[in-house]
Order: C-alpha cells, then sequence, then structure tokens
C-alpha cells in the first residue's frame, strides 16, 4: 500500500471506529434495552436474575417508606435517617454493570434521583429534624418512583433461541 492510499484509509478507519463507539455508547447509556410495552410504556428488557433483582429492591423501598412513615408519625428522626440512609446509594453499588447498561438514560436517572433523595433525607433528618421538611423531601422521592411505574414497566428478555424461532 502507498503512503498516498494509507494515508486516505487511516482516517476513514477512524472515522469508522469513532462511529462504532459512538453507537455503542448510545445503546448502553442512552437507549438501554426497551421496547414498546403493550400498555404504552416502555418495557425494560432484563435477564429474569436482573429483573428479580430489580423487584427485590423495589420492595425494599415499600418496607423502608413503611419504616419511615412509622418514624415520622413518632417524631422519631433518628428512625428516619436510619430507614432513609438503607435506601441510599450504597444500596444502588449491587446492580451489575450489565444490567445498568439495559437501563434507558431516563430510568437511570430517575433511579439514581430516588437513592440520592434518600441520602439527602438522611443526612436531613439528623441534622435538620423537622418532620415536615422531610416530608417534603419524601414527597419529591416518591414523585420520581411514580414517574418511573408511570413509564416503565420491567420484562423478562426472551432468549435468543425464542426471538429467531419463527411463528408457529
Amino acid at each position: 500500500m502507498t503512503a498516498a492510499a494509507r494515508s486516505r484509509v487511516y482516517p476513514v478507519l477512524i472515522v469508522v471506529l469513532l462511529l462504532v463507539i459512538a453507537a455503542m455508547a448510545y445503546k448502553f447509556i442512552v437507549a438501554g434495552s426497551t421496547r414498546k410495552a403493550e400498555d404504552g410504556r416502555v418495557a425494560v428488557l432484563l435477564e429474569p436474575a436482573e429483573r428479580a433483582l430489580m423487584l427485590r429492591e423495589m420492595r425494599a423501598f415499600v418496607s423502608g417508606l413503611q419504616l419511615m412513615s412509622g418514624a415520622l408519625a413518632r417524631d422519631d428522626m433518628k428512625g428516619v435517617a436510619r430507614a432513609a440512609r438503607a435506601m441510599g446509594t450504597a444500596s444502588a453499588r449491587d446492580v451489575p454493570l450489565a444490567m445498568l447498561c439495559k437501563l434507558p438514560l431516563e430510568f437511570k436517572t430517575l433511579a439514581f434521583g430516588v437513592h440520592g433523595g434518600f441520602d439527602t433525607i438522611a443526612i436531613d433528618a439528623g441534622r435538620i429534624g423537622t418532620p415536615k421538611h422531610t416530608l417534603g423531601q419524601l414527597s419529591d422521592v416518591l414523585q420520581k418512583c411514580a414517574a418511573c411505574h408511570d413509564r416503565y414497566q420491567v420484562k423478562v428478555a426472551q432468549p435468543s433461541s425464542e426471538r429467531s424461532r419463527p411463528a408457529s
């Protein structure tokens, strides 16, 4: 290959590689693994174990919210902080990277907003200690939960053998 040909091939190769990287970044950071659901929401497609992990986390949120509301009813701000801390960003560290790549960007934004909101509640419950302030923060977190449930559902991805099989 001549020097002139090489000088034309390398820039083209670089552009192609950058396009591939951009497409992968879009797929794994922005789009995730989704399809349109029957009810108009976006179905997030996960493996059975990933779906089970997500649903287990959501059930933990419901239990934590019950603990927080009970503590708020008793003006037990230490109990509020303890329950909120358990649902904060530290609990999101257990999510495998492969699963995170399947979640669309807006879903991830809402989810991290929920975890971060619980961290803020935990800090403010100890520092400010005002139940009314905490209720306002809790309302903001629950708004994110409601928005996520309104827009998304979690489905098990079909195994590749079922996707490639012709319909009978």
